[in-house]
């Protein structure tokens, strides 16, 4: 799903990047002040109204088909499990890209976490996740203010009856909170390292949509393919996800196979390494920290993935040690300028994957012609 790198520009990508950019940093801010107001329940209600109205059309939309999910429901999750009395209506997501699950099955959440990495609209999303909304009738969608930390009192005053997590860094604590609001769909095992298929589902399934969601799946893993076919110099190389800051090239993050930016790369038809398999072992984490002396574990990687621009490929090959990776060695280096769409949607959602993956076939496609 590790923050970002190692000075504020690394600091920042440890604590947003790394931790998968993840989306609202959750993990233990203090909760705000709670003092609400009525100016702000009656803000957060008008900002709400047209996205509800226009949830419970497409809800309805969407379950013409016979609805096989039955009620009350029991999701077992990290945190034990929850409940779900009855199908949601007025739906909430949090952290990283949960809302696009909703969207994508054409519902419109009452409330989302804003977007706190890659390239966001006025709207303080991702393009797409702004597109769909758009495309369900609903032009300012409420988005919470919570890139600092879970705004506990807008998410109450979305007044929801589910609130989904499935990927997310949420603590026990923050669930126990969350839970005095609404139901809630945390992730089944570990922070930051719910993979694409699963968010999709994990969040669908509460909401009586696990047979779309799945077909949503099926469709997107038909795309990807279908893309990949088309750039048949990818097949066979290996590459690995990093994140190195330029300002310290003392050591480097590594993003592990559990990690959905990393394991997103087999999808779009490139191989593990055996040493970065070796080091996923050996941790539980979804990433791992090398130091520079140790840069010559990865040899047998073909490809890097990392955030920035093409103009810190001269810094990195002009380092005598780190120069000893095959790909940076080769310039066989994908930049993510961290400004991009590319860079929000190189943690995949079932929204993000076909708005990003010719922009981000052709990067790896140019970068696989360079391997030697």
């Amino acid at each position: 799903m590790m923050k970002r790198y190692l000075n504020f520009t690394l600091i920042a990508l440890s604590l947003g990047v790394l931790t998968a950019c993840s989306g609202a940093k959750t993990s233990t801010n203090e909760t705000k002040n709670e003092t609400t107001t009525v100016a702000n329940e009656s803000k957060a209600e008008t900002e709400t109204k047209k996205a509800a109205e226009s949830e419970t059309k497409a809800a309805e939309s969407t379950n013409s088909n016979e609805n096989t999910a039955t009620y009350p429901m029991v999701i077992k999750h990290a945190y034990g499990e929850t409940k779900v009395e009855k199908k949601p209506e007025r739906i909430v997501t949090i952290a990283w890209e949960n809302n696009d699950t909703p969207l994508a099955l054409g519902i419109v959440p009452v409330g989302v976490s804003a977007a706190n990495f890659g390239k966001v609209t006025d709207n303080r999303l991702h393009a797409w996740a702004d597109e769909a909304f758009k495309k369900l009738g609903v032009d300012k969608p409420n988005v919470f203010d919570d890139t600092a930390g879970l705004n506990f009192e807008e998410i109450g005053d979305a007044k929801p009856d589910i609130i989904l997590a499935s990927y997310s860094g949420i603590s026990q604590e923050e669930y126990d909170t969350l839970s005095q609001i609404a139901p809630v769909i945390p992730y089944k095992e570990k922070p930051w390292q719910t993979l694409w298929r699963a968010q999709t589902i994990e969040n669908a399934t509460p909401l009586g949509l696990e047979k779309e969601a799945k077909k949503l799946v099926e469709d997107t893993e038909k795309l990807i393919k279908e893309k990949v076919d088309a750039r048949p110099e990818i097949a066979g190389k290996t590459a690995a996800f990093v994140m190195i800051s330029p300002e310290d090239l003392s050591k480097f993050f590594l993003y592990l196979p559990s990690d959905p930016r990393s394991a997103y790369l087999q999808d779009l038809g490139l191989s593990v390494p055996e040493s970065v398999s070796k080091l996923a072992k050996e941790n539980t984490e979804f990433y791992t920290t090398i130091s520079r002396e140790n840069s010559d574990m990865l040899k047998d990687v073909d490809i890097l993935v990392t955030y920035g621009t093409s103009e810190q490929l001269a810094a990195l090959q002009a380092d005598e040690i780190l120069s000893s990776i095959p790909a940076i060695k080769n310039g066989a280096v994908v930049f993510m300028d961290s400004t991009s769409d590319l860079a929000g949607g190189g943690t995949p959602s079932i929204l993000s994957i076909p708005y990003n993956i010719d922009t981000y076939l052709d990067l790896i496609s140019e970068a696989a012609k360079k391997v030697k």
